[in-house]
């Protein structure tokens, strides 16, 4: 089974070796307790319900590598994006036990970490179901681990925010401040972007709205804005462009921004703050 859900994140492999190279060092000292040549069965399992992301790198870090015996192998029982249980098994296989021990942690640290995400992201996306608004993620995404957790987010039924500052210009409030104004900002842009780049623009004021709806915005971003401004914001334009909420959005709060009528709801916590969820591997 192919445990990646489509797309797979761009060059993955490059930031889990990265991540091995960390933790090896010059070699796993603890590994002289152990015969060369051991081989042991082992699984992967859940310890808490959630949605799994990470299977990928499980299975390319302790699965089969080019030289094993043929008694090495390894099976993926669980896709990322499926939901799982408490002791639900996502993997397991057998392999050599310094080896296998060696790259344990890095495994599990990238299934925790990416479940996650997948599983908060779940979790909002379960919030908003029906209203026709969409989850997004945002730029505040661990430095060199954007493309994975992007994915995870992807894995809860989320959607992607732009992927960095080259393939969407998003004018925020500095931006504004220094290029003259909102009028002038999206003029500058339209005059230098392809006709393809949208453009998006943050507002805080609904006279800052009336400004980027009639400057052309392709979205306005309505920056921590209470719900009667929002609504406002939303009714009046309705149709003329696409509307994001962001700031201060949780999850008490997120069923009742979507009800308002915007299209994305941007959340930065599904990659800055959500907590690992646990696994272990164990022998068998």
């Amino acid at each position: 089974m192919n445990a990646w859900m489509d797309p797979e994140p761009a060059c993955w492999w490059t930031i889990v070796e990265d991540a091995l190279v960390e933790d090896l060092g010059t070699g796993d000292l603890t590994a002289a307790c152990l015969p060369p040549n051991l081989l042991v069965n082992w699984y992967i399992e859940s310890q808490e319900d959630g949605v799994v992301c990470g299977v990928g790198i499980a299975d390319f870090l302790l699965g089969p590598q080019p030289g094993d015996p043929e008694e090495i192998d390894c099976e993926v029982l669980v896709r990322d994006g499926e939901r799982v249980g408490r002791g639900t098994r996502v993997i397991e296989g057998r392999a050599n036990a310094r080896k296998l021990l060696a790259s344990e942690r890095t495994a599990l640290n990238f299934l925790m970490m990416l479940s996650g995400v997948s599983t908060l992201t779940r979790r909002y996306v379960e919030k908003v179901r029906g209203t026709g608004a969409r989850i997004v993620d945002t730029r505040k995404t661990l430095p060199g681990m954007r493309v994975l957790q992007k994915y995870a987010v992807r894995c809860g039924g989320g959607f992607n925010h732009r992927m960095g500052l080259y393939d969407a210009a998003m004018l925020k409030d500095n931006h504004i401040k220094a290029a003259g104004g909102i009028e002038r900002a999206v003029a500058k842009m339209k005059a230098s972007l392809s006709h393809l780049t949208k453009i998006e623009v943050e507002c805080d004021t609904l006279e800052q709205v009336d400004l980027a709806v009639h400057a052309g915005a392709d979205v306005i971003l309505l920056d921590n804005m209470d719900p009667f401004m929002m609504r406002e914001a939303v009714q009046k334009h309705r149709g003329k462009c696409l509307f994001e909420a962001s700031g201060g959005v949780s999850l008490d709060t997120v069923t009742s921004i979507a009800q308002i009528g915007v299209d994305i709801i941007s959340v930065g916590a599904l990659t800055h703050s959500a907590p690992s969820l646990p696994f272990h591997l164990e022998l068998e």
